[in-house]
């Protein structure tokens, strides 16, 4: 999705926006997680449990990882992409979120260009794709994210921030949304997100897959 393609943030007066994470989340499996220990296998044994004990930023430790990377790899990236499983009932999901006008906002600590491949043709169903851009026109990957934080180099909080609404749905399965979580009114959480908040005692709904995401919308909204 190019940025003309992407629709306008969502108006002030909005009632209701759903964030999704993308990786783990819409994906069955962590395609981009999968993605750093192929192309970066020995940095990520020695990053990766670094950033899910807390002790390493995401900022940090994802741009190390992908920097690290040879820009010839690129295109092998799109390619460990293609055909990478989604969760059942997304479809559903975001059929049920047009009839109600409500917006769904990727938010991806990985890069954009696995979550349009990914996505294919159900690319154009988000509101809008905040994710990770490289540059591959020099040796290595060169990051490029418009939106870091002081943890993150997607801050999804600040994302969370150009889309207000009176009930902020946040949707999402690791530490990379842990922080989005914590901002959001409800939370969808599964896997290693749902740990991080029974720490801090935040309350969310456990999922599966986007039916029981749809099961609890339709409860809650209806």
């Amino acid at each position: 999705m190019t940025d003309d393609q992407q629709k306008s943030p969502t108006p002030n007066n909005q009632k209701r926006v759903v964030f999704c994470d993308f990786d783990g989340t819409i994906t069955v499996e962590e395609t981009f997680v999968a993605m750093l220990k192929h192309f970066a296998p020995e940095l990520s044994s020695q990053l990766m449990p670094e950033m899910y004990a807390r002790r390493l930023s995401l900022r940090s430790g994802v741009r190390q990882l992908l920097e690290s990377i040879p820009s010839e790899c690129y295109g092998e990236i799109v390619e460990f992409s293609r055909g990478k499983l989604m969760r059942p009932g997304l479809v559903e999901l975001l059929d049920f979120l047009d009839e109600r006008k409500v917006d769904f906002v990727i938010i991806s600590g990985g890069l954009r260009i696995m979550v349009e491949t990914v996505m294919g043709d159900l690319v154009n169903r988000a509101s809008v794709i905040y994710a990770v851009d490289v540059d591959a026109s020099g040796p290595r990957l060169q990051v490029n994210s418009e939106f870091e934080g002081d943890t993150e180099l997607v801050s999804k909080v600040q994302m969370m921030g150009q889309h207000p609404a009176e009930e902020q749905v946040a949707i999402g399965d690791s530490l990379t949304d842990f922080n989005m979580a914590l901002q959001a009114s409800s939370v969808f959480a599964r896997d290693r997100l749902a740990e991080y908040l029974d720490e801090q005692q935040k309350p969310y709904t456990k999922w599966d897959n986007f039916f029981d995401v749809l099961e609890s919308l339709s409860q809650k909204w209806n």
